[in-house]
């Protein structure tokens, strides 16, 4: 059977197969004319899992009910899961439980507005501080400059 087939097929030449193609495509138009359509298969796009918190915890404690040999390896086969997922998830569930008993920090929340508020009012406050001083450093200059007769800013604008 299979040297026919061999054969059969060493008979085929380049040619022929070349001239073969194009009829198969023409068919395939064809169908597409007579009101078939489009194939209505569609291929899915392939999405990532997502499992809510209470999924993880009910797998996490049927992976910790799996004590015998082998018995988890088939659980996460069964479930399409990775170890890694299961240990991630443990991490989480620690973290979560720590946080959940962690101490409460008492009175109120506070606020990043008013934060903000009290920062720029301290900014404005240091840079008025420096603005007096800028102003007390140049009045004494334009009095040693009157003292000394050496002309001043404004007498130098003005005879332009």
């Amino acid at each position: 059977m299979t040297q026919v087939s061999k054969s059969s097929m060493n008979s085929l030449s380049a040619p022929s197969i070349d001239s073969a193609i194009p009829s198969v495509l023409r068919s395939s138009n064809i169908a597409h004319s007579e009101g078939r359509g489009p194939d209505p298969e569609v291929i899915e796009i392939a999405t990532r899992r997502q499992f809510s918190a209470s999924e993880k915890r009910m797998l996490l404690s049927e992976a910790d009910r799996c004590k015998e040999r082998g018995e988890l390896g088939a659980f996460l086969r069964r479930k399409h899961i990775y170890s890694s997922m299961l240990s991630s998830w443990r991490k989480q569930l620690g973290a979560a439980d720590s946080a959940a008993l962690a101490p409460k920090r008492r009175g109120p929340k506070p606020d990043a507005a008013a934060r903000q508020i009290k920062h720029l009012n301290r900014d404005i406050d240091r840079l008025r501080h420096k603005l007096e001083r800028a102003e007390l450093i140049i009045d004494a200059q334009k009095k040693l400059c009157v003292a000394l007769g050496l002309p001043t800013a404004d007498e130098t604008n003005g005879d332009e």
